[in-house]
């Protein structure tokens, strides 16, 4: 039966791609009722999410907020599903992306490049890059081991235009192999999702103690690749513009701290602007940093101008 109902969800993902938008949005209207009207899924744990990160918003806010990433969340399962059989003329006309000089820029130096994106608006799009930069473009995941069919169909999806898929328990592995390689590779991690409990990184994140993946930073320091910020914002239902900044050049300049809390500080002023397009549903604060972890936080010297980390225990 979970075999039937693993290539049921499969058969039907690719029946629903060959669909024009205008009903692709529809359908999603009515998941959107579905799931946060009928069976309310996760309603308990976007609401807590919310609340604690924002503090200071109203009832009211949380409430409209929550209607929207709903609405966002149901548009993004759709919008998955139907960047399978997406033309690269349908592509073009719904993503617009900005500052692809940079891949060039390092591509021409001879370097690979660490991508550091987020959960936020439509980051399954993304691997349609490929088409524009000359470096491998490699998308770490987090495998679906509930349903190995429908994770086939997502990898066949997001390697289409010659992206490379890599599970995230590799990634440090591919990236060190790669950046031997002739071929430079741009490795892109989306580090906003929940580590492992003995995570080392801590830090103070959307008002909450907040742990983070430790392999960008590794990453980083055994290679001193330089790391570009990958953003990706909403412009209309199905349409998005990316932007990438230059995060850290030369990453051996920096201590492994100061180079996880560039991203922290930059994935916060994203998700500060606008909230309803992060993963909510997600479960990013389910452990408790331990008392033998030690906390970083960020202070402002206003008198140079400059950023300073701390650990505090």
């Amino acid at each position: 039966m979970n075999s039937f109902g693993d290539r049921l969800v499969v058969v039907l993902c690719k029946i629903t791609s060959r669909l024009p938008f205008w009903i692709i949005f529809g359908l999603a209207d009515i998941f959107y009722v579905f799931l946060y009207y009928i069976i309310g899924y996760r309603r308990k744990v976007v609401h807590e999410n919310l609340v604690r990160s924002f503090p200071e918003k109203t009832p009211e806010e949380i409430k409209k907020i929550t209607k929207k990433f709903y609405h966002h969340l149901t548009d993004l399962g759709f919008e998955t599903v139907k960047f399978s059989r997406m033309t690269e003329k349908q592509i073009d006309d719904r993503l617009k992306v900005h500052n692809l000089d940079m891949y060039e820029e390092y591509y021409q130096q001879g370097k690979s490049m660490i991508v550091l994106g987020q959960h936020h608006n439509n980051w399954e799009w993304s691997g349609s890059m490929q088409r524009f930069i000359k470096a491998q473009f490699l998308v770490v995941y987090n495998p679906v081991r509930t349903n190995k069919k429908f994770e086939n169909f997502l990898l066949q999806t997001r390697e289409r235009f010659g992206a490379q898929s890599i599970p995230v328990n590799h990634s440090v592995r591919t990236a060190l192999a790669f950046n031997q390689n002739e071929r430079h590779s741009a490795l892109m991690l989306a580090a906003d999702q929940t580590p492992p409990a003995n995570s080392q990184f801590w830090t103070t994140f959307l008002n909450q103690e907040t742990a983070f993946f430790a392999g960008p930073m590794k990453i980083a320091k055994k290679t001193n690749l330089p790391i570009i910020f990958h953003h990706t914002r909403k412009v209309g239902r199905g349409r998005y513009e990316v932007f990438h900044y230059k995060l850290i050049e030369n990453p051996a300049e920096f201590t492994s701290e100061e180079i996880m809390m560039a991203y922290v500080n930059k994935l916060e002023e994203v998700i500060n602007a606008e909230p309803e397009y992060w993963l909510w549903s997600h479960r990013r604060w389910k452990h408790k940093r331990p008392a033998n972890i030690e906390l970083h936080e960020i202070l402002m010297n206003h008198q140079d101008k400059k950023v300073i980390y701390r650990k505090k225990r």
